[in-house]
């Protein structure tokens, strides 16, 4: 079986890896020379995916997998087309496929009698069916779903773990048609192992949904969920912080009961996903109230976070106030939609002096971010927690000279660790 992975980044490069660990031969295309020639040496781009250097290294050298730039060639040599190219959503919500309208272009050109292609990259409901599969019939002259096979699996991995979530979560398909979703079934049973799951009510494994609609959903919706669950929680920490109640332990104690799974209240929701998804959802639904009213919710949080800061230090005018984290999550070196740009910005318009420190960063990186470095041990007035970073759990006053107010965003720190300075977290009463 011969694959083209369409798009090498974090989420594609794994993959590429895990067919070709299973015996296929794989094409991996991307727009990127750099990108291409590192994986053609057998050098992972990017740092920090558990297994893929080792894999990667192995299965280059076994000649299983080949990274190239031209995907319209790839793709006429191959059996299988996967595509995970980022799609984007502008600040007004709307999508932005012109990445993913390209890599169609490259995919049509290249189409032939019987290939099987699946789209992987987060969609709005009916774009598989409605957008994609008439400019793959334009282009190519086949007919989608009779000339050649056509789906959506939405991908469900976390960067940093892909290859455990590939065989901890059921794979998700939806054709355009039935043959398309039996090709699908077929070829993701070849190329993925599933973990035992006797917590699911069904078997692990690759779950048919019935349609390619329905796939685009259950992507939306999982993710939508934690959206949502979220902004719950941090009207629950705004409310129980007014009120003298810890919020945490409210959670705590609600979560022992089998049919509430509320999440942690926090300073940002960053990252590719939770703050997209609920955006692809709204623009199929623009009635969704619940759903815009959480994106308001968790989007309002820096502020709100920085307010708790003021309160309890006092103006910030002239203020030295350090950012602790630039990452959008902890471990993880990706600022996409991290809250360190809202909480940094709010910072500004208080007048404070503003610094930035993340133990994955460099001072140039962070520069180039836009933001001026921090050391552990200089001199601050102020901090706020908005990664938690797991080395942020020992840090101390001692880091922060002449610190007199933190406010720990993400429930890191501890507050033994900082003597007679105000300590605040988000969700406990100051």
């Amino acid at each position: 079986m011969k694959v083209t992975v369409v798009g090498l980044g974090k989420i594609g490069l794994p993959l590429a890896v895990q067919y070709a660990s299973k015996g296929a031969t794989v094409f991996g295309a991307d727009a990127n020379p750099a990108v291409v020639d590192l994986v053609n040496a057998g050098q992972e781009p990017f740092p920090g995916e558990c297994e893929l250097a080792e894999r990667l290294a192995a299965a280059v050298k076994a000649g299983h997998l080949t990274a190239t730039t031209d995907t319209t060639e790839a793709v006429s040599n191959s059996d299988v087309v996967v595509v995970v190219v980022p799609l984007f959503v502008d600040n007004a919500g709307i999508p932005d496929v012109g990445w993913m309208d390209s890599a169609t272009k490259d995919i049509g050109r290249g189409l032939r009698q019987g290939t099987l292609v699946i789209y992987e990259t987060t969609l709005p409901v009916g774009t598989t069916r409605t957008r994609f599969a008439p400019k793959l019939q334009e282009l190519s002259g086949l007919v989608p779903g009779e000339d050649f096979f056509m789906a959506f699996s939405p991908e469900r991995v976390l960067t940093g773990r892909v290859f455990a979530d590939l065989r901890r979560y059921p794979k998700l398909v939806g054709g355009i048609n039935q043959s398309s979703a039996d090709q699908s079934i077929k070829f993701y049973n070849e190329v993925l192992d599933f973990d035992d799951r006797p917590d699911l009510n069904r078997a692990n494994g690759v779950w048919d949904l019935g349609s390619a609609e329905a796939a685009e959903l259950a992507k939306l919706a999982e993710t939508t969920y934690r959206d949502v669950n979220i902004g719950l929680a941090n009207q629950f920490a705004v409310f129980g912080a007014k009120h003298g109640i810890d919020v945490h332990a409210v959670i705590e104690a609600s979560n022992s009961q089998p049919y509430s799974h509320i999440h942690s209240p926090g300073i940002a929701v960053g990252g590719h996903c939770i703050p997209v998804y609920p955006r692809l959802y709204l623009w199929n639904d623009s009635e969704a109230t619940v759903v815009r009213a959480a994106r308001e919710a968790n989007a309002a949080m820096p502020e709100y976070t920085v307010g708790l800061l003021e309160e309890n230090f006092g103006d910030l005018s002239g203020a030295r106030v350090v950012v602790l984290g630039a990452a959008y999550r902890g471990g993880v070196k990706e600022t996409a939609f991290s809250g360190v740009f809202a909480t940094v910005d709010a910072l500004k318009r208080r007048n404070a002096e503003v610094f930035v420190h993340d133990p994955m960063y460099s001072d140039d990186e962070l520069t180039r971010l836009g933001f001026t470095p921090f050391h552990l041990g200089d001199s601050v007035d102020a901090a706020v927690v908005q990664a938690d970073h797991v080395e942020y759990t020992s840090l101390s006053s001692q880091d922060l000279a002449g610190l007199k107010t933190i406010v720990d965003g993400r429930r890191i720190t501890r507050s033994e660790n900082f003597g007679t300075v105000r300590h605040v977290v988000l969700g406990q009463p100051s």
